[in-house]
């Protein structure tokens, strides 16, 4: 028997199968093979359709079940990730209105801004633990002040995987750490934020009912059985967004534990049971997967760096070179430090933990009789490196004291260089397992009744490695405060 584990990021869908007693993975599937389309009609925009999510999951289930030739009644149950902070908003009967305003949409960043001051800042660090910012919140205030004809025909707002959830089931619904990822939930008041919904002036009606993230949220209708090829009564048992989820498939579950994920942008998900928030315009702070109202105050303490492995790629599209493992070679040539050439990895677009400035990928420090494209590799796997240091550094300074960090095993993680440079300066193993979002989803499916030991043992085998520190971080602090230095040098330009 096995759960079905589905992750709906913006680039593609893909779908996991687990056995429900071992929690072996048979195999992960992509729809569509291509990445999604995203619809951009003016500059920051970025939508899609919630129609072509749900499309592409009743593809790939299809596809999983022949590629592995189970039947519909093997599937015991049904574990959904999600891209985060996107708003569907939807009619009487369900149908989107609109296209979905999904995360990297920036449209909504001057409402957000706005929000945080009237609201008051002291009231947004304690009661929501972030500024609105350019969340679900301000984005939903965005279609009230621009379309307010679809504003007017809504019945239900929802995040991408509650969206998911209704059309396998009919029943709409959300959970705590959802509402926390749009900026809903007051953590003083342990309730969707009357204060919030009051300053935007938006229904409270609009709030689906509030399900349990462990549990039997919803089952598969007849007609959503039809259209994805499930079995009637198949029951839907976890949601949670993407970086929760991710932290999920990594077991980081307590205070002091520490998910890092170094893919196209890189992530540090940290543990708290702290609500006190001092950083809270760089890092931000959402209910954790395994939060409730009653015992558990678990906070994911969230950041994000947007330069991460986009700048790797983009490099290696650029220089005369074939992989990234032939790029590692070449860095590894080159001793700690590159020999003073600083890569400065921030080409993605703002940057929150520079407070939402764009200061672009800078090299620096370049001769042209001394370096050549070693220098330039080890100098972005530093240059990364060092970001993700530097934005750790923000999070120590709110409270954060790592006891343990755990990675996905993805491109920069693969790379010595890189893991070693973050272990040695932050003094912390870095522990890698081999696993992914849609693999977590569909583990974290056995949780609906609590049962953590069982999902902690279904990592046994998924350990890779460990990374661990240097005793002599000499050389590589001397490299960490040289980059520093050059940044700070354009942070004050």
């Amino acid at each position: 028997m096995y759960f079905l584990g589905i992750d709906i990021g913006s680039s593609s869908v893909k779908l996991a199968l687990v056995d429900c007693e071992t929690g072996k993975s048979f195999g992960v599937v992509q729809e569509p093979e291509e990445e999604m389309s995203m619809y951009a009609v003016e500059n920051g925009w970025a939508e899609q359709k919630p129609q072509d999510w749900w499309r592409y999951v009743c593809n790939g289930i299809k596809k999983i079940k022949k590629q592995f030739q189970i039947s519909k009644n093997e599937i015991k149950g049904i574990g959904i990730a999600y891209q985060m902070h996107g708003l569907v908003i939807v009619d009487k009967v369900g149908n989107p209105i609109r296209k979905s305003i999904i995360w990297c949409d920036s449209r909504a960043v001057e409402i957000g801004n706005e929000a945080y001051m009237g609201l008051g800042m002291e009231f947004c660090n304690n009661h929501l633990l972030n500024s609105p910012a350019n969340f679900t919140a301000s984005k939903l205030k965005w279609v009230k002040d621009h379309e307010p004809e679809n504003y007017q025909k809504i019945h239900k707002l929802m995040l991408p995987g509650d969206y998911i959830a209704f059309r396998f089931s009919g029943s709409i619904n959300t959970t705590i750490s959802g509402l926390s990822e749009g900026i809903f939930w007051d953590f003083i008041t342990d309730s969707i934020s009357s204060d919030l919904m009051d300053y935007f002036d938006f229904d409270h009606a609009f709030i689906p009912e509030i399900v349990p993230t462990f549990s039997i949220q919803a089952v598969v209708s007849n007609v959503a059985a039809e259209e994805c090829g499930l079995e009637v009564g198949t029951p839907i048992l976890y949601r949670a967004g993407d970086q929760p989820n991710n932290a999920l498939s990594l077991n980081v579950f307590h205070p002091g534990e520490v998910a890092a994920t170094g893919g196209t942008s890189g992530v540090m998900y940290a543990v708290t049971d702290d609500f006190w928030v001092k950083e809270c315009a760089k890092v931000n702070n959402f209910a954790h997967v395994n939060y409730d109202e009653k015992s558990v105050k678990n906070i994911g303490k969230l950041l994000c760096i947007n330069g991460a492995g986009i700048q790797y790629r983009w490099l290696m599209n650029n220089l005369a070179v074939s992989s990234y493992e032939e790029m590692n070679r070449l860095a590894a040539e080159v001793e700690i430090g590159s020999d003073g050439v600083c890569l400065i990895p921030f080409g993605n677009g703002a940057e929150r933990i520079l407070q939402n400035k764009d200061v672009g990928t800078r090299i620096v420090n370049l001769n042209l009789n001394r370096h050549h494209k070693g220098h330039l590799c080890r100098a972005a796997l530093e240059g990364i490196a060092f970001s993700f240091v530097y934005g750790f550094e923000i999070m120590q300074s709110d409270g954060i004291k790592p006891k343990v960090i755990r990675a996905g095993n993805d491109n920069l993680f693969r790379s010595e260089i890189f893991a070693n440079t973050i272990a040695t300066l932050i003094q912390q193993e870095i522990e890698i397992y081999n696993t992914t979002g849609a693999i977590g989803a569909a583990r974290a499916c056995t949780l609906h009744d609590h049962d953590y030991n069982t999902f902690s043992s279904f990592m046994r085998n998924d350990h890779v490695m460990t990374f661990v520190p240097l005793k002599d971080k000499t050389a590589h602090e001397q490299a960490y405060q040289n980059w520093k230095k050059e940044l700070k040098l354009i942070l004050n330009t």
